[in-house]
């Protein structure tokens, strides 16, 4: 099953958008795979204007969301993970959405738990 948070993004941003607002999005700067403007980062977070008057080429992936902006006059590819959004919500407002942080999950499984080996059965085959 595809996970909901890419699609609550997705609504929330055309909810901002049709209601004539400021859409930000807060996301979580120490990710690891988020490409963002280290120099406006505080506290680990960032917080970005995704209106389409500041940006470009917006896309709200199911991965993640890239677009194309300017920061102190310098053109910047902007991509974060959709695990790392925090938040999306209206900046005159504050109406919005807040997550949580997904934990990375892993592919491996979790080792067995270790028993004490039980008393042998014998069963019959015929």
């Amino acid at each position: 099953m595809t996970p909901l948070k890419p699609y609550l993004i997705r609504s929330i941003y055309e909810w901002i958008i049709d209601n004539d607002l400021t859409p930000y999005l807060l996301v979580d700067a120490e990710n690891t795979q988020a490409i963002l403007p280290n120099q406006f980062v505080e506290d680990g977070k960032i917080v970005l204007n995704v209106r389409p008057e500041a940006i470009q080429g917006l896309s709200l992936g199911n991965e993640e969301i890239q677009f194309n902006a300017r920061f102190s006059g310098k053109p910047m590819h902007i991509v974060t993970p959709v695990a790392a959004v925090m938040a999306i919500y209206a900046k005159e407002n504050g109406k919005g959405m807040i997550f949580d942080l997904e934990e990375t999950e892993s592919d491996e499984t979790p080792p067995p738990e270790n028993k004490p080996p039980g008393k042998p059965t014998l069963r019959v085959v015929k």
